[in-house]
């Protein structure tokens, strides 16, 4: 996208030329008519206003009362006034902004920016030089770019003011990367700048960027899960993951399919605060839970927000310091600011019956968000999921390539005693959070909560005499959410489309997210079951050798990459 013009009301050209466009040409009347007819009413309402108030001196007629014609003229001096000072008083404000308070630069542009701009005539629109291969970052870039660059390189201009500042945010990008490679000396020629949509992402994805990392989607499926067929996407860069995960699901759909149960879903906030005593504190944990008082902080909570539900209320307490661990529901959203902004509603409400609390963070750690913890694996967080699938005993054979007997074996040894041996929390499974990445970055989901949304127990049972296999996942806390963050992100949505999950159901409200939830959980139990399979017949290092490992020449494009 060609960056805009410069800010500014260009001159006239020399006599002759034709006219250059400006701001006042798409007003009624020319814009120094205008200024007359409201410089005009100032000065009549304020002469009047004076006189009625010097005649209301000398009769001693209270201020405040007022006829209507006096009412009329206030109104017109204050609208006129206002007009005079945004119109002339404006180029004084900027100066004074830009040169005292280089913080606040994204509020208004710099009076250099605008004289530069106004001594121009408008350029016609071209592509930033920078913004292209190496090549064209040697070209030369106009004046404005350049002063902005500069200044960005300088510190005179906050880097994270741009996108506000120039109104592009493409562009800003653009110059904040040109910038960066002045700073370090950095090419990062491989980082694409192009094809991005920066404006989807501005206030509520990213800051500060410069580019966007590439990563391959692949399709593992049909997974045939609770009587449909999902294709699932999954974004990942570690070779032979897509395929096993593809082949667990070919077993399971020969098999007849997988079953899911939702048992759980409710998101948490666990905010602390903390008391002069801890008898106090013991107060405020009795009133929260107890019953009678549920329904009143119920409504408290719930008036934030449509879909946010308060479930339950948990304490904790440490010395004189409460911990306070809040559940609710939250519709399709994954649902961290919806039950923030419930909690801190509650919180002032407390405030009042409990005027000695002091609160210490909306956070404290109890939720547990984002971190691998007890309270997540037994009380759950999120949507608390259940899958399982019979798989036949041909089928181990035929396509898994191994028995019953030798997976149940190494599940129990690996996955149960191997990981209480390492003393393990919630990972009690073979690779469950490779799936889960994979997932959530694909559909836009929040990549560092695979924390804890990986915590599963996968179980493999010999059923049926022996002769075929029951394989489970149980997963107590995946956070998902179809609404909000990177879903709404054009890649993303689109792999939340393919699964036919996209946005809020309109009819059922959070059955999109538990559906996801679902297919998350039936992804893993997949990728268990494939993967626990080349383990027990050996193939695991033959496999990834073939399939992760490139026979390119890595040393002569590792060569070529080179910059001079």
């Amino acid at each position: 996208m060609a960056p805009p013009p410069a800010v500014g009301v260009p001159h006239r050209k020399a006599t002759g030329a034709p006219r250059a466009l400006q701001a006042g040409d798409a007003l009624p009347l020319p814009i120094r008519h205008t200024n007359l007819i409201f410089s005009a009413l100032f000065a009549v309402s304020l002469a009047y206003l004076m006189r009625r108030w010097r005649a209301k001196i000398r009769s001693s007629i209270p201020f405040h009362v007022v006829s209507l014609t006096e009412i009329l003229a206030t109104f017109v001096l204050v609208a006129s006034l206002i007009y005079l000072l945004s119109f002339f008083g404006i180029a004084f404000v900027q100066s004074i902004v830009s040169s005292t308070d280089e913080d606040e630069d994204f509020l208004v542009a710099s009076s250099s920016t605008s004289s530069t701009a106004k001594a121009q005539a408008p350029a016609p629109p071209t592509q930033c030089g920078l913004l292209g291969s190496a090549d064209a970052v040697s070209e030369k870039m106009p004046e404005e770019d350049e002063e902005i660059v500069a200044g960005v390189v300088a510190g005179k201009i906050p880097s994270y003011v741009l996108e506000t500042k120039i109104g592009d945010c493409r562009r800003a990008a653009g110059l904040r990367r040109e910038a960066l490679r002045r700073i370090t000396g950095r090419q990062i020629e491989g980082l694409p700048l192009d094809g991005f949509d920066y404006a989807s992402i501005l206030g509520q994805c990213c800051e500060l960027p410069v580019g966007y990392v590439q990563l391959p989607v692949g399709i593992a499926g049909p997974l045939l899960l609770d009587g449909q067929r999902f294709y699932v996407p999954m974004a990942t860069t570690e070779g032979c993951l897509v395929a096993s995960t593809n082949r667990g699901c070919k077993a399971i759909a020969e098999s007849g399919g997988a079953s899911s149960v939702v048992l759980r879903d409710a998101m948490t906030r666990a905010p602390v605060a903390r008391f002069p005593t801890a008898l106090q504190a013991a107060q405020l944990k009795a009133f929260l839970e107890d019953p009678a008082n549920f329904d009143t902080l119920s409504v408290v909570f719930n008036r934030s927000s449509r879909f946010g539900r308060l479930q339950t209320v948990q304490c904790a307490m440490a010395g004189r310091n409460i911990y306070m661990r809040f559940s609710c529901s939250t519709g399709d959203a994954m649902g961290m600011n919806m039950i923030s902004k419930g909690v801190q509603n509650v919180l002032d409400y407390l405030q009042d019956d409990f005027p000695d609390m002091d609160v210490i963070s909306i956070s404290g750690n109890f939720c547990s968000d984002k971190k691998s913890a007890a309270v997540n694996w037994i009380e759950g967080r999120g949507k608390s999921v259940v899958c399982e699938a019979v798989i036949k005993e041909e089928i181990v054979r035929k396509v898994l390539k191994t028995n019953v007997q030798s997976l149940v074996e190494l599940n129990v040894i690996k996955n149960l005693a191997g990981s209480a041996v390492a003393g393990a929390l919630g990972g009690f499974n073979a690779h469950a959070s490779n799936i889960v990445s994979a997932i959530f970055i694909a559909t836009g989901q929040d990549p560092a909560q695979n924390v804890e949304s990986s915590q599963c127990i996968t179980m493999l049972e010999a059923i049926n005499d022996g002769r075929d296999l029951h394989i489970s996942v149980t997963m107590p806390s995946i956070e998902v959410g179809t609404v909000g963050g990177g879903t709404q992100l054009a890649s993303q949505s689109a792999c939340l489309d393919l699964l036919g999950v996209k946005g809020a159901n309109r009819e059922s409200p959070g059955t999109n997210a538990r559906i996801l939830a679902t297919v998350v959980a039936g992804g893993v139990l997949a990728g268990e079951l494939s993967l626990l399979s080349a383990l027990a017949a050996g193939q695991l290092v033959k496999s990834h050798m073939k399939y992760n490992r490139s026979s390119r020449d890595m040393s002569k494009a590792a060569s070529l990459s080179l910059t001079p």
